[in-house]
């Protein structure tokens, strides 16, 4: 029983290291780039190992998403109990984004279309994702930050063009992100805010354009 205990510790240690190493490689260097020869080689064991694991790219790929969505719906349920209103959360969340995306080489998000079972699971999150966007609004509305007069749900799918299409035409490799940002996003956010959100989020750019 204890060696089959030691054996299970060992599998799911593996997993988790695969993972790791995995994920860093493919923000690193884009998802093409990155053979399973070279995941098994970074962590010393053999493909066949590695194979035994994970059958192919594409699952090793889908589970990495898995645990990187997982990761970040923690720390977005962390950041939604610490911030005290919705401003706070958004800009800290800004802040969260554009440290991601200059840590990630873009032709991993080009790469990622490549993968049908990849796009099949982010269209099925797109669901859930709109629905957290309006309760979050709610939220927001409460609070006095956003305006009651706004058709929320309307907003949420415009987002989900103007992201397919900034990742479908790659427009991060042709502008900054930041540069995206505050030109696309702050600009309709700035839309729907009440004057209290307005003062909030101004404060917020002008203290960073004074940087």
């Amino acid at each position: 029983m204890s060696e089959t205990k030691n054996i299970s510790a060992y599998r799911q240690s593996l997993r988790d290291k695969i993972l790791e190493v995995a994920m860093q490689a493919f923000r690193e260097k884009g998802i093409k780039a990155v053979k399973m020869d070279d995941i098994a080689a970074s962590l010393t064991i053999s493909k066949r190992t590695l194979y035994e694991v994970y059958e192919n790219k594409e699952c090793l790929l889908l589970e990495c998403l898995k645990k990187y969505k997982h990761l970040h719906e923690k720390g977005v349920e962390q950041m939604l109990r610490t911030k005290p209103n919705v401003m706070e959360y958004i800009l800290a969340s800004y802040r969260d984004k554009l440290n991601d995306f200059r840590h990630t080489n873009p032709t991993f998000y080009s790469d990622m279309v490549k993968y049908p079972k990849v796009v099949e699971v982010l269209q099925q999150d797109q669901d859930v994702s709109r629905q957290r966007f309006l309760e979050f609004m709610e939220r927001g509305i409460n609070e006095g930050y956003f305006r009651a007069d706004v058709n929320f749900d309307l907003v949420a799918r415009i987002y989900e063009v103007i992201l397919r299409f900034i990742m479908d035409e790659e427009v991060y490799r042709a502008y900054d992100i930041e540069e995206i940002f505050r030109s696309v996003i702050f600009v309709s956010l700035r839309g729907y805010c009440t004057k209290k959100g307005v003062d909030v989020l101004d404060s917020f750019l002008n203290e960073s354009n004074t940087r």
